[in-house]
């Protein structure tokens, strides 16, 4: 697969997808949420990719949509290009595998909302994010104004919107957006700690796991867990349940397919 805009590495069950396109700070076109999809859909479909990390090149994760795209772009045609990018990170969102940020640089945009649509969200601590959208006289496209109220609370997201702040780091660990914050120096080694403590547990628990977490989500808790106990039921006789109950017998580690 020949990618332009995007790196794909895969080691020890962790698949590496880097935004490369530093020339434009990592903006996001057309051509690298295609790159992006056509990565995503490769790393979904390798059984041997048990966690999927994100991260940009040089000293930006993603700067932003591409104004220049964009610039002159009327009705359907932003809609069109919006819902590239809405599909692609639905997508990411929803993929079985647990999905892990490592934020390099600047998120701003529709690099924010990318940070939004992972699982686990790691910052260096010079790492800044912004949705500026409002001060450019647009909304956010890629499904900011529905993610982040459901990830900090309603007042809080729309006094990020409406103002378009910068964020630090710092503040964004306060308000929940990242899970944790490290030296610069020390990014990649403690996303790829918890990529391989991940990639150690049973992937096909975990793929239930966030399918439920997912689903619930977005139901009443009457439903949601009527869900979770169905997958639970589904994990009992799997080659992972019966390896994690031995191991647990028998006072040792457990080795997942």
């Amino acid at each position: 697969m020949e990618l332009k805009y995007i790196l794909l590495d895969k080691k020890d069950g962790v698949a590496t997808i880097t935004f490369h396109r530093p020339e434009a700070l990592n903006a996001l076109n057309s051509a690298v949420l295609a790159d992006l999809d056509a990565a995503v859909d490769d790393v979904a479909a390798d059984p041997e990719v048990r966690v999927v990390v994100f991260t940009g090149e040089g000293k930006s994760f993603i700067s932003g949509a591409d104004i220049n795209e964009m610039d002159g772009c009327i009705g359907l045609e932003i809609v069109e290009y919006s819902r590239r990018g809405v599909e692609v990170f639905r997508k990411i969102e929803k993929m079985t595998k647990p999905t892990i940020a490592a934020v390099n640089g600047y998120a701003f945009g529709g690099g924010f909302e990318f940070v939004l649509c992972t699982d686990i969200r790691i910052a260096n601590e010079k790492a800044k994010l912004r949705l500026p959208e409002v001060t450019l006289g647009i909304v956010p496209g890629f499904n900011g104004t529905q993610r982040l109220p459901k990830c900090v609370g309603m007042s809080k997201a729309k006094e990020i919107i409406f103002t378009g702040k910068m964020l630090t780091a710092a503040d964004a660990l306060e308000l929940g957006i990242l899970n944790k914050v490290v030296p610069v120096d020390k990014l990649m080694e403690e996303t790829y700690a918890m990529a391989a403590q991940i990639a150690d547990n049973s992937a096909s628990a975990i793929s239930l796991v966030k399918a439920a977490m997912t689903a619930g989500e977005e139901m009443d808790i009457d439903i949601g867990k009527n869900i979770e106990l169905g997958y639970m039921a589904a994990c009992f006789g799997t080659p992972d349940q019966i390896e994690g109950f031995n191991s647990f017998k028998e006072k040792r580690a457990a080795k997942f397919r």
